[in-house]
């Protein structure tokens, strides 16, 4: 039998659509530099680094259950500040993480591809919709914010539903609502185990969009030259112990991704070609 056309494409927020990263590196410096202090005469790109660690940390807690949505926030403001050597109680933990966010709503931008992507696969007359983890307001207001609003059927969070990607359920469910089978659907996102593949294993297309492909590299050899340097002094052979781990890792990664036919694109505009979609 043959597989049902491409009938819906499915997109994550941020980070695909949605430039969050710069937003929050923006956002953070800023913040900082308004705070003064300590903060004002923090190395900035070890002050983005932390950050970002703390957003990855605390808001896999709130996917998780085990942190409401503005808890997450502020345990991300606390952890911040205690790494510059500032205690910030409860309340003021909120207050702190409310500054910062003025900053970051202030750069709310979209990749330059993202706009012209949703136009050629609209000009196809493919469906679109958005599947992201998070707050279903707090994803909104970016949308509107971006003129995204009014781009998608249907939008689906994993707050609202209380299914988090990659769980196949929330793929299905988002399928369900356009009355497509996942066979008949694509989903792109720019997490690759989340997106890509949670999206493949429960039946769709999953596409992954690796956007710093070559910034990602440098970042793992950085990292891993780092590791090994520090391990090594440590204890030796230790280094290569954990240099094997991770190679280990991404290996198993990409090789689940191949089996179950993820597709690759390094930027939007090649979304409509990849799916062979273009005119």
């Amino acid at each position: 039998m043959m597989a049902p056309a491409l009938q819906v494409v499915l997109f994550d927020l941020d980070d695909t659509l949605f430039a969050h990263r710069r937003a929050v590196a923006d956002g953070i410096l800023q913040h900082m530099h308004s705070t003064g202090g300590v903060f004002a005469q923090a190395e900035p790109a070890a002050a983005i680094t932390l950050w970002n660690s703390l957003e990855e940390r605390h808001y896999h807690s709130y996917l998780a259950g085990r942190l409401d949505f503005q808890g997450q926030r502020r345990a991300r403001a606390r952890d911040f500040a205690a790494a510059h050597g500032v205690e910030l109680a409860e309340a003021d933990a909120g207050a702190w993480f409310d500054a910062y966010f003025l900053h970051y709503q202030e750069s709310w931008t979209l990749h330059d591809d993202a706009l012209p992507c949703l136009d050629a696969l609209a000009a196809t007359g493919i469906r679109l919709g958005l599947i992201t983890n998070g707050d279903l307001a707090f994803q909104r207001r970016k949308l509107q914010a971006t003129g995204l609003d009014s781009r998608f059927e249907h939008v689906v969070a994993s707050g609202e539903l209380g299914v988090a990607k990659p769980d196949p359920a929330i793929f299905r469910h988002t399928c369900a609502l356009f009355g497509v089978e996942p066979a008949a659907a694509a989903y792109v996102g720019d997490r690759l185990r989340t997106d890509a593949i949670g999206a493949a294993r429960a039946g769709l297309t999953g596409v992954w969009l690796n956007r710093y492909a070559a910034a990602s590299v440098r970042a793992v050899a950085d990292s891993i030259e780092s590791a090994t340097a520090e391990l090594g002094a440590a204890a030796p052979g230790a280094a290569d112990g954990a240099q094997q781990a991770l190679d280990s890792e991404q290996a198993a990664e990409a090789n689940e991704a191949e089996q179950v036919g993820v597709i690759r694109i390094e930027g939007l505009a090649e979304l409509p070609f990849a799916l062979g979609l273009a005119r």
